[in-house]
């Protein structure tokens, strides 16, 4: 018990660090990257029965401010640079306005749900949410990106059918294996006369974090390998890592805040949040939603925004992206010995 507490706090934290120190051999096993994903999410979303998905005030007005968030973030950047820094050039500044929009634009994480329960927060209204956000981010990513880099070549339709084609394995694939093996399970019961609810016990329920665990490795080593074999100017790249951190805990405040005043208020949601997991228990709707929302808001697919930016917008955009994952690990670490603190004072 005492080690699983420990790599409860600190695990993101030490999954960094490895990666970061063991670069050159971490980084060649990236091809593990999808089946890691794939049953991370199988076994989250066994936890969830689909029935119980529904879409909540929090999400609409989540993903709305996102998107003016995405609009001001640019253009705001891209004025005050170009008008108050003699030290930039403009394609610095294309660096920094593009990298930081892409801070805003990427769409939830797929992991979210697993760092979201464990908070205690809801894992089904957060899944739901993952659902919408790569969707609408599959649409409106080809549609302004030509705005903000005229001479990427990016059509509407292809480009909105790569980026779906990138996510949609990725989320579709493991709900409807996890929805098959629940309809599957209570099927053969009821075939026998038998009434008994699908549930996973608690070992298999905490395997997505560590799973997530050694898939933070492999993004680490990745990431540290870009930065120390690229060629880069130095004042973008700090001006770049220093707004993606800024970025990092706005959202995450932005979307603790909406959460708490919009809260997910409808029949059974306490029900369903206690009995999918059990650390929401110890908490108010109103904190559940904040919970939630922030990781909604705040926790991003930066694997998907660092593509994004390689792909078209100025290459050195994806450092933006690649710097965020390192500050919003370091925040679930945070939030993560945080609440371990308050479950045993609790206790206490």
């Amino acid at each position: 018990m005492k080690l699983r507490l420990f790599l409860d706090r600190y695990a993101l934290i030490i999954a960094m660090l490895i990666g970061a120190v063991g670069y050159p051999w971490f980084r060649h096993l990236d091809w593990l990257l999808p089946p890691l994903i794939f049953f991370m999410l199988f076994f989250t979303f066994c936890k969830i029965n689909p029935l119980d998905l529904r879409l909540r005030a929090w999400h609409w007005l989540v993903l709305g401010v996102q998107l003016l968030l995405t609009v001001v973030v640019y253009y705001g950047c891209t004025f005050l640079f170009s008008a108050f820094s003699n030290n930039l050039s403009p394609t610095d500044v294309a660096i920094i306005s593009q990298g930081l929009m892409v801070c805003v634009i990427m769409p939830t994480a797929t992991a979210a749900p697993i760092i979201a329960g464990k908070l205690g927060g809801s894992i089904q209204n957060l899944t739901t949410f993952s659902l919408l956000s790569n969707i609408a981010t599959a649409i409106l990513v080809p549609a302004f990106f030509p705005i903000v880099n005229p001479s990427a070549d990016i059509s509407f339709v292809p480009a909105m059918w790569l980026i779906l084609r990138k996510v949609a394995p990725m989320l579709l694939g493991p709900f409807l294996a996890a929805w098959a093996l629940r309809l599957a399970y209570e099927g053969y019961y009821r075939s026998k006369g038998e009434t008994r609810p699908f549930t996973l016990t608690p070992t298999w329920a905490s395997m997505p974090f560590y799973l997530w665990v050694v898939l933070l490795v492999v993004l680490i080593a990745r990431i540290t390998y870009t930065l120390v074999t690229q060629e880069y100017s130095g004042w973008s790249i700090a001006v770049l890592c220093g707004g993606s951190l800024v970025a990092c805990l706005l959202q995450f405040a932005l979307g603790r805040w909406i959460g708490f005043h919009f809260p997910a208020t409808s029949h059974g949601t306490d029900y369903h949040d206690i009995l999918i997991n059990p650390a929401a228990a110890e908490y108010t709707v109103n904190q559940r939603s904040r919970i939630t929302a922030g990781q909604a808001f705040g926790q991003k697919n930066t694997a998907l925004g660092v593509w994004m930016a390689q792909a078209y917008l100025v290459p050195l955009a994806s450092i933006g992206p690649a710097a965020y994952i390192i500050w919003q690990n370091l925040l679930n670490s945070f939030q993560l010995w945080h609440a371990g603190k308050r479950t045993n004072s609790s206790k206490a």
